[in-house]
């Protein structure tokens, strides 16, 4: 008698633009019985899935009354469990900053298959925005993600000696709230004042804003907080970059 056990997909899909994402991940959409989304992710790109695909919010916001992690396993084991193929839909990457590791080993733990499908993080789609590379070999021998935001909702404890490397570029996720005592803390460190730093918002979507500064100005400041998902590049690489209208469309069909 064959297993009634299902299987879940951890999908990445990019930071917003339905065109970023793989083949991959639109197969894994279209055989779903069941997609669990996270609050960032756009119509188009549900659109996307199988008609039938029961849809289902789960999403995490920072200062919002969201989905505990605990409840999304729960939720995962419990359609799995009843023979189902779950889609865990997660914007940019599972594997960067998405709490993919405690989903993994939830489900490992209950002996039901997972398979992890990467997606463009939003730290190389605000790259490719801005025509930056983030290891220009004249400015920066390393890129780092960090996370501006810690389980308290404050900032990390970090390896600040080795973030202010003046090679190295820093992309801070979630790190709007604690821009300026992040900025302020390089400075401590001794990395330069007026290095280049962008804000990057909406990247690869609609209203996609980017912000020209410096360490200083982020330190006083100058990080303005909005719905809007937010990204802090820094380093001497950013003074490469280019301000340029969004280049993605959220409009584009796909068919595979």
């Amino acid at each position: 008698m064959a297993s009634t056990i299902g299987k879940v997909t951890l999908v990445g899909a990019g930071p917003g633009a339905a065109d970023l994402l793989t083949v991959r991940a639109i197969r894994a959409l279209q055989s779903a019985d069941v997609i669990l989304f996270d609050a960032l992710i756009s119509d188009e790109i549900l659109d996307l899935a199988r008609r039938e695909a029961k849809r289902m919010l789960v999403g995490k916001r920072g200062g919002r009354v969201s989905c505990k992690q605990e409840d999304i396993n729960a939720l995962m084991l419990k359609l799995a469990g009843q023979g189902k193929h779950v889609v865990r839909l997660k914007s940019g990457d599972p594997m960067i900053f998405g709490r993919a590791g405690e989903e993994i080993d939830q489900l490992k733990a209950a002996g039901i298959a997972v398979e992890v499908v990467p997606g463009v993080t939003s730290a190389l789609a605000a790259a490719a925005q801005a025509q930056v590379s983030l290891t220009h070999r004249d400015h920066a021998q390393s890129v780092r993600f960090v996370t501006g935001h810690s389980r308290e909702g404050k900032l990390p404890e970090l390896d600040w000696d080795g973030l202010a490397d003046q090679k190295t570029t820093l992309v801070v996720y979630m790190g709007g709230r604690t821009a300026a005592q992040f900025a302020q803390k390089l400075i401590e460190k001794g990395h330069r004042p007026g290095c280049p730093v962008m804000i990057f918002k909406s990247v690869s979507r609609p209203d996609y804003e980017a912000d020209q500064a410096t360490l200083a100005a982020l330190a006083e400041g100058c990080s303005s907080m909005d719905e809007r998902p937010q990204l802090i590049a820094i380093g001497e690489a950013l003074s490469q970059a280019e301000v340029v209208e969004p280049m993605y469309s959220q409009s584009t069909r796909l068919v595979c």
